[in-house]
């Protein structure tokens, strides 16, 4: 068991690399909180994992979620030890790279929605020692919810020439990575972007 006793908030974990990652802790040992805004979704994958997992409804670009969803964790757990902030949207179904609402919807997601995760969650991991901090950036993977010109499956089939292992990458793959990094295996890794993209940065 490799998370034996921790508790984690994993953000978008409705679906896919957030669900993954969601089963492969519990099976590790963990308590999880499902954290998303498909509440039906969510709680299908809280009640499939069973006891050790709880639903807990969460739209990331709203400061007050992330208030409410810490405290019911360490209310219901008793305390916080991993926080992943998995929720994300793709800007690939966006047809004008230029749109300013587009832009403010993808950043308040993608980067305001892990700004707040961080503000709410180090506190209630504050008594700890140790809290590291790392990003995992995936490579081409099966579609999101929100996909759009990289779900085509020509695109993806060009793509594919650019990756040096010639395939896309499985949900799975990354949530190894993420169980790694929130174990205590990856004790002296903190600070680093580990990219599980088949060996597209390496050319």
């Amino acid at each position: 068991m490799r998370l034996a006793n921790k508790v984690a908030i994993i953000s978008g974990a409705a679906s896919g690399m957030g669900a993954a990652t969601a089963r492969m802790f519990a099976r590790e040992g963990a308590n999880v909180v499902i954290a998303d805004v498909l509440e039906h979704e969510g709680r299908q994958v809280a009640d499939a994992i069973g006891t050790s997992a709880r639903f807990e409804p969460l739209d990331v670009t709203q400061e007050e979620g992330w208030t409410a969803v810490v405290a019911a964790t360490t209310r219901h757990f008793g305390k916080l030890d991993v926080l992943v902030n998995n929720a994300g949207i793709s800007g690939s179904a966006e047809q004008d790279f230029y749109c300013t609402e587009a832009w403010h919807r993808i950043m308040a997601v993608n980067t305001t929605g892990v700004f707040f995760g961080l503000k709410h969650a180090i506190p209630a991991m504050i008594a700890k020692d140790n809290i590291r901090a790392n990003s995992v950036h995936p490579g081409i993977m099966p579609p999101m919810r929100t996909s759009g010109r990289t779900a085509d499956p020509a695109v993806r089939a060009e793509r594919m020439r650019f990756i040096p292992m010639r395939r896309p990458g499985e949900v799975d793959e990354v949530a190894y990575t993420i169980l790694f990094l929130a174990s205590d295996e990856s004790s002296y890794i903190t600070g680093s972007e580990i990219h599980v993209d088949g060996g597209v940065l390496a050319i």
